[in-house]
């Protein structure tokens, strides 16, 4: 690994391609079924197998799908759209050819802005285009096996693909980025994120060049990156390895690598020498694809609120940091829920402290969405009106109410606290009996406090607790044992 000194001389110059699996129920120009999971070679039909005589059809969903992201990260929407056969030979291919748009892609430009969290600085991540396509299927190799096995149940699924300028300089922002088309597509509902499965996957291309320099080194793509983690850490490697090659004036080949998550390491596939003739051309058996100033409209208008867009009202409207703004806003569920919650109480702190807090925990620990969150907005509304007033405190609320609360929401939390005899003694009058009467019982206490030790002042708290059985209101309490205590 070079060293700081060294590795300061460069600059590290990294482009993204994200491809995100688009949620629609048929595939990108056939009928035949997305579902995922399904027994192999069974969502297929002669469309997507390329058989002679066929025509394609464009899913009309997946163009809407393609003008919302497009719309979210300010994109100029093509109106004019002409797809291409895109040229190549890949056994899980089945037509040998993959249908994609080339020259004009329905989205150009655009920007996503990104927050790093090492520094707090937001900037924008530039966007090159956003075109439509289809997946190829899936290659199998199992092991100890010579044959491939070939599932085409995957080919023809709805792509987008999002093609970032070569302007990303660290590994953290290409994961915030990520992260931020991630948190896009599930606020769009156009795609689930899940790298694991596949439904969204990254390439990198990763190149460096002395700092100062304009001109861009030879790249490297990396692939074969199933998580957010991993699309970091490749490039971190990636960023030692070339810097070494450099250093030691070895030549840095342009190719192919793929990144192996259990050793950190990156390998090269295949080299890239000249670029893929894959002799594009439009696609004789598609008619463009008009979108209309119309339907662009309405596309505009069916817009969600953005998790940028939240975030700032959070922040700006609700006054919560921005720590509890990130943390809502990861989620469109959970951010959704919590401005609801914000309808019906006007304590928007206590509201992100409950949703962050037993809320998340909850749903966490049963693995549930929180759609399945029995307590309605109202009742947790109730609850933080609960403690509000003062009736019960925090403590009592989360660990006593909330619990019966969740096996019991049709009851108020009023009702519960009083059958369980939880609502706080308030009545100075009740309460100074029972504070006098344990300063009576801890004379040598109160004497170290009037002579200094004002830390005691929690023991004393700690004894009315008790004997009130956690009913004494902490304030009233306080108020009390600090004049008898001061007089």
């Amino acid at each position: 690994m070079p060293s700081k000194e060294i590795k300061d001389k460069y600059e590290l110059v990294v482009g993204l391609e994200v491809h995100v699996q688009l949620l629609t129920k048929s595939k990108m120009y056939a009928g035949d079924s997305t579902e995922f999971g399904n027994l192999p070679n069974t969502n297929i039909s002669v469309i997507t197998l390329g058989h002679p005589g066929t025509l394609p059809k464009v899913n009309k969903r997946a163009v809407e799908f393609a003008m919302k992201l497009g719309l979210a990260c300010k994109s100029e929407i093509t109106r004019h759209n002409i797809f291409a056969r895109k040229n190549y030979f890949y056994p899980d291919l089945p037509k040998g050819y993959q249908l994609t748009q080339d020259k004009n892609p329905v989205c150009v430009g655009g920007i996503v802005p990104i927050t790093l969290d090492k520094t707090g600085e937001t900037r924008e991540i530039e966007l090159t285009r956003i075109h439509m396509e289809e997946d190829a299927g899936k290659s199998m190799h199992l092991a100890g096996e010579l044959d491939t096995l070939v599932d085409y149940n995957r080919a023809g699924v709805p792509l987008l693909e999002i093609v970032t300028e070569p302007c990303i300089r660290a590994s953290e922002e290409a994961y915030q980025f990520i992260s931020e088309i991630r948190k896009l597509v599930r606020y769009l509902e156009i795609c689930d994120g899940n790298m694991e499965e596949g439904s969204m996957r990254c390439d990198a291309n990763i190149s460096i060049r002395l700092k100062g320099e304009t001109h861009l080194g030879k790249k490297v793509e990396v692939k074969n990156m199933n998580s957010l983690r991993n699309v970091a850490r490749a490039i971190e490697h990636e960023f030692d390895r070339q810097i070494d090659m450099m250093e030691k004036e070895e030549t840095i080949v342009s190719e192919t690598r793929t990144f192996d998550a259990t050793t950190g390491l990156t390998a090269s596939m295949r080299t890239k020498e000249d670029l893929n003739d894959y002799r594009y051309f439009p696609e004789p058996d598609l008619s463009p694809v008009v979108i209309s100033e119309e339907w662009l409209e309405s596309i505009k208008v069916a817009m969600p609120s953005l998790p940028r867009e939240l975030h700032e009202r959070f922040v700006n409207v609700y006054g919560l940091p921005e720590y509890d703004a990130n943390v809502l806003t990861d989620s469109k569920e959970i951010a959704l829920f919590f401005e609801q919650l914000c309808t019906e109480t006007s304590n928007y702190k206590a509201a992100s402290n409950w949703m962050m807090g037993p809320v998340k925990s909850y749903l966490n620990e049963l693995t549930l969405h929180i759609s399945d969150f029995p307590i309605s907005v109202k009742q947790l509304a109730n609850l933080i009106r609960l403690i509000d007033e003062g009736k019960v405190n925090f403590s009592v609320a989360s660990q006593k109410i909330y619990p019966e609360l969740l096996k019991n929401p049709s009851k108020s939390p009023l009702e519960i606290a009083q059958e369980l005899n939880l609502i706080q003694e308030s009545d100075e009058d009740s309460l100074k009996p029972i504070i006098e009467q344990i300063l009576g019982e801890n004379e040598a206490k109160v004497a170290e406090y009037k002579s200094g030790k004002k830390g005691l002042l929690g023991m004393f708290m700690g004894q009315v607790m008790k004997r009130s059985k956690g009913k004494a209101d902490p304030k009233v309490a306080t108020k009390i044992l600090t004049e008898l205590l001061e007089d």
